[in-house]
Parts: structure tokens; sequence; C-alpha cells
């Protein structure tokens, strides 16, 4: 009850801070969102492009695990790993709420558990951020980046999304280990505390699902 009342109080205050007291939107935002969205990067901080980007993979990242978790849920997990594309932890805050304990995998594999479990999705996925991360750290502009950060509700809130998917990423992980039966689950669990990075080695790593 305390976690699910602390997840509560986590989404409330995320909500209040997005819509209240982060910077004020710009009047570029909607063209900017539009631009990164359909890929016309020209003029672009590549830290943006790559942190834009990058929240498409985080959601991935949660799919894998909470399309699984789902299976002996009250509530399914799918809408909320679905909004999570649109609106990262606002969507995935209210599952991490409504969820009970989950240790068990029961019935069949279908396609999608099959691929979301596959080492080979995890791999792709670390692929995939590696190389957003290197074109972001090694092309961007720090200093607009934190310009932007302080005068721009946009980039503001989606940095510290980012920052919260991170943090959240590891109070789902104990129950996908014990799923999975896993004989060792320290070593998995603290990799996962490492932002970004750590939970796709986690991905790659973890044992498959029984049966």
């Amino acid at each position: 009850m305390l976690k699910r009342i602390l997840f509560a109080l986590l989404w409330l205050t995320f909500i209040v801070y997005a819509f209240f007291l982060a910077p004020s939107d710009r009047p570029d935002t909607i063209t900017l969102i539009t631009n990164l969205a359909t890929g016309n990067w020209e003029g672009i901080n590549p830290l943006v492009i790559s942190l834009f980007n990058l929240m498409g993979i985080w959601p991935m990242i949660y799919a894998c695990i909470l399309l699984i978790d789902g299976r002996k849920q009250k509530i399914p997990a799918w809408p909320f790993a679905l909004g999570s594309f649109a609106v990262g932890a606002f969507a995935l805050l209210p599952y991490l709420v409504l969820r009970d304990q989950n240790l068990e995998f029961q019935g069949e594999k279908n396609l999608v558990i099959k691929l979301l479990d596959s080492r080979i999705t995890g791999l792709l996925l670390l692929i995939g951020a590696c190389v957003l991360l290197w074109f972001g750290l090694s092309h961007g502009d720090w200093q607009n980046f934190g310009y932007q950060w302080q005068n721009s509700r946009f980039i503001n809130v989606m940095s510290l999304d980012f920052c919260l998917l991170a943090i959240l990423f590891p109070t789902l992980v104990q129950d996908d280990l014990a799923r999975r039966k896993a004989e060792t689950t320290q070593p998995l669990l603290a990799i996962c505390f490492i932002p970004l990075i750590g939970p796709l080695i986690y991905l790659c790593l973890r044992p498959g699902l029984p049966g």
C-alpha cells in the first residue's frame, strides 16, 4: 500500500510541475515537435534530437516488462504501455499504482510475448540507444540545451520524464526476475540502476520466461 501511495504522489507531483511550475511553452513548440517527429532535423540541437528519439526507446523497454507483467493483473497493461509512447511516465505511473505483485508467468507465450522476451529485441534496442547517445553527445550543444531546458516547457518536462523513467524501471525488475526463476538476481537488479543503458543490458541478459 505504501508503494502505491508513493507512486500516486509522484504522479500528482509530476503533473503539477509539468502544468504549473515548468517554464512556459515557446511559440515554436508545436513546430519543433512536428519537425522532430517527421525527421526534419535541420537546425535542431542534436541533444534535443537524441533525447526525443530516446523517449521512443524507453516505452519499448517498459513494454518488454509490462506486457508480460500484465498477464495476471486486474487491469490490462497494454493501454499504459501504449500511452507511454505519447506521454512517458504520465501513462506508466497509474499502472504502477494499480498493479499487484506478479511473481509467476502463466499461459502460453504468444508472438508478441516471444518478441518482447527475446534477447535480440533487447540487443537491437541497445544498439539504437547507443547510436542516439553517440549522436547527441558528440554533436550536441550543451549551452544551447541548458538554455532550452530553462525556457521551454517541452524540453524541460521531456528531460525530467527521461530521468523519471530511469528511476522507476528497477521497481519492476524484482517481479520480472521472479517470473523467470532466476537463480542470481542481485547483479541483474544492480545493472538496472544505470540510466537507460542498464535496463537495456538487463533485457539482453535476463533469463527467458519458462515454458
